[in-house]
């Protein structure tokens, strides 16, 4: 009997260190982040000026040398676009000509439809008529 005493002492110890484990736990899944799970970076490029288009497009625009051209840097491919005109809202190279407006742009490289409605930042609600709005 003293060796099944032992077992049996044994198997309880065992079954009660098991049973430890099925207690609430606080256990730290992820390792890279904190409790409020994954945070998404974001994917603007750095110094850009994004710029939000109709159709969900997005553009992102850097001005380089003082203003004499940008690079527009599209989902598919980047490019510099020297300015044209000496009124700087007009930049190209090709035929892709790219114009600027106070806080919107056009798109347009005369092969494909133009992207167009393309406007900095998010969308604010317009301000009552006569009084100003708040930037």
């Amino acid at each position: 009997m003293p060796l099944q005493s032992k077992l049996v002492q044994l198997a309880t110890l065992a079954a009660v260190a098991l049973l430890a484990g099925c207690g609430e736990m606080k256990v730290k899944v992820w390792p890279f982040g904190g409790d409020s799970g994954i945070q998404e970076r974001s994917r603007a490029p750095a110094n850009a000026t994004e710029y939000q288009c109709a159709g969900g497009k997005r553009i992102y625009l850097r001005r380089l040398d003082g203003g004499d051209a940008v690079w527009l840097i599209l989902p598919e491919r980047e490019l510099r676009l020297d300015r044209i005109g000496t009124d700087g809202t007009r930049y190209g190279k090709g035929a892709m000509v790219l114009q600027l407006a106070e806080n919107a742009a056009t798109l347009n490289d005369g092969a494909t439809s133009p992207v167009t409605g393309c406007k900095t930042g998010v969308a604010e609600p317009a301000a009552p008529a006569g009084e100003p709005a708040n930037r």
